[in-house]
């Protein structure tokens, strides 16, 4: 880049093109229109969100799709507190969001300054990895440096970054030239580990999201060691459809004994969290590894834990245990039993919606990339849907937010285009609809041809499953609905309300070709 001196937020613009990105999403206004400043000019392309939540799922599913950090614009006060939702989502579930927001000059003197919060770099802290303020553009550039480089080396988390107004205004140097990032990928090991996996009779696998994209090595470590495998919700897929894969069953209370039942059990790129086993334990018995990026996500049943990235323990892994004949006496014909057993459990726990979701699955072109939302239809799918490969299905696990699909979807869609033939999805509940219905106006805009499944039970269904459980009644679980056809129209969309599932899978097909999105309005009657 040129050394020229120019405002700040045109600085930033140019420097975050030369460092990859190409996409940013957010809402200007005032206090942050600075930094819009140079975005043309750039040759950045911005998408304008309808709140500051739907910027922060868009620029999560951007993220998701395609592995560069998810960046987002957004005003001080209010913008910043509206998008620490999709923030403390992206936390939990390790996606690399960059948020810049703006942010008062001085606050401690003054009072009543539009959006003025007590403490706002200290507000956002509580929901990503570090939320700091550069005071000049010197520290502005070496925290985004940072920043980009930490989502490459560490567990990629969230980062904030806010600038003073002034600060913004102010002419600047030219940012710094871009510095190649290396990390030393060596890795051995150790020989310990090397042989109570090789000597396993019943080894076991739980591949997690921090095995995402290894496919490939993983099975060919599997077949190696003739090991079993599961894999956690955001891992699905990492596997495929192998006759020893249990599939993504860890939260069946039967999982335990089949954990149980293994003597080394090895955990690839998870830290076996409550969402994804929903009890205190895994049920760990036998000899247990660990492997994964963050220290603090230690598993308290591991007896090693290796600190390194998936890929790279693979591909040591596979190389010392080349020429490894396996003793392994797992049945695939119990895996197959076991995976029934556990799949007529989901059909009793969401009673009808199997049938639902089977006939989806069933018309949805193949390489399809699924953003689902926290709904009883994305609950059951996620345990029966397989995956042939991983990353292609996305869903709020960690910190469970309701709205996150439709607007995760459309960043996911801007990341990859249709002229590159990978389709795109969106599964949301009648009453996570609400919350980021308004950015349904955003893929009319765009014309993104996004099938969105709703559906639409007429009530939060899995609270009021959990009510009667507790012997609570179920009151405050329904709430009046608008007409969801004449809704998507009034925004522009396409919309159907399918009387069966026939009818249901034709309109999902027709949706994945048109040019903008299709609003399928699913509910109970379609199973007849």
């Amino acid at each position: 880049m040129a050394d020229t001196t120019r405002p700040l937020g045109v600085q930033i613009s140019h420097m975050l093109k030369d460092r990859g990105v190409d996409v940013i999403f957010g809402i200007p206004g005032v206090h942050n229109q600075e930094l819009y400043r140079g975005i043309e000019e750039a040759g950045i392309r911005h998408i304008l969100a309808r709140h500051e939540q739907g910027a922060g799922f868009m620029a999560d599913g951007y993220a998701r799709a395609t592995g560069k950090p998810g960046v987002a614009y957004v005003i001080t006060g209010p913008g910043l507190t509206n998008i620490m939702t999709p923030m403390g989502q992206a936390y939990s579930d390790s996606v690399p969001m960059l948020v810049f927001s703006s942010c008062l000059d001085e606050t401690a003197a003054r009072r009543g300054q539009l959006h003025q919060m007590k403490d706002q770099r200290a507000a956002a802290e509580t929901v990503c990895d570090w939320s700091e303020e550069a005071q000049t553009p010197e520290a502005a550039y070496a925290l985004i440096d940072r920043a980009l480089a930490e989502f490459k080396m560490n567990r990629p988390r969230p980062k904030h970054i806010q600038v003073p107004i002034s600060v913004l205004e102010a002419d600047a140097p030219s940012p710094p030239p871009r510095v190649a990032v290396w990390q030393d990928q060596a890795f051995r090991v150790p020989p310990g580990v090397i042989e109570q996996i090789a000597q396993a009779k019943r080894p076991l696998f739980v591949l997690g999201g921090g095995a995402v994209g290894c496919g490939y090595q993983v099975r060919d470590v599997l077949k190696l060691l003739g090991a079993a495998s599961f894999e956690t919700y955001a891992g699905r897929g990492v596997a495929g459809p192998g006759a020893l894969n249990f599939g993504s069953y860890l939260a069946r209370p039967g999982s335990a004994e089949v954990i149980g039942a293994a003597d080394c059990i090895v955990l690839i790129g998870t830290e076996v969290a409550e969402t994804d086993i929903w009890r205190n334990r895994l049920g760990v018995s036998g000899y247990c590894v660990q492997v994964d990026l963050d220290p603090a996500s230690r598993s308290a049943e591991a007896d090693v834990h290796l600190i390194c990235r998936a890929e790279v323990f693979l591909d040591a892994l596979s190389e010392a245990l080349e020429g490894h004949r396996s003793d392994s006496v797992w049945d695939p014909a119990e895996v197959r039993a076991t995976r029934k057993r556990w799949r007529t459990e989901v059909d009793a726990d969401y009673p009808g919606v199997l049938r639902v979701v089977d006939a989806l699955r069933k018309c949805v072109p193949n390489g399809t990339t699924v953003y689902s939302d926290m709904t009883q239809f994305a609950y059951a799918a996620k345990e029966v849907w397989p995956m042939t490969h991983s990353g292609s299905w996305h869903h709020p696990y960690g910190f469970g937010t309701l709205g996150y699909a439709l607007p995760a979807a459309i960043g996911g869609t801007v990341a990859v285009p249709r002229k590159f033939s990978f389709p795109t999805m969106a599964i949301i509940g009648d009453y996570g609809f609400h919350y980021t219905m308004a950015e349904l106006g955003v893929a009319v805009e765009l014309k993104l041809p996004i099938p969105i499944i709703l559906w639409d039970n007429g009530k939060l269904g899995a609270i009021e499953a959990s009510m009667v459980g507790a012997q609570i009644a179920p009151n405050a679980v329904v709430a009046r609905n608008p007409d969801f056809v004449k809704l998507a129209e009034a925004f522009g969309a396409a919309s159907v309300k399918p009387g069966t599932l026939e009818e249901m899978q034709a309109a999902v097909q027709q949706a994945f070709s048109a040019f903008g999105p299709t609003l399928v309005h699913v509910t109970p009657d379609v199973l007849g």
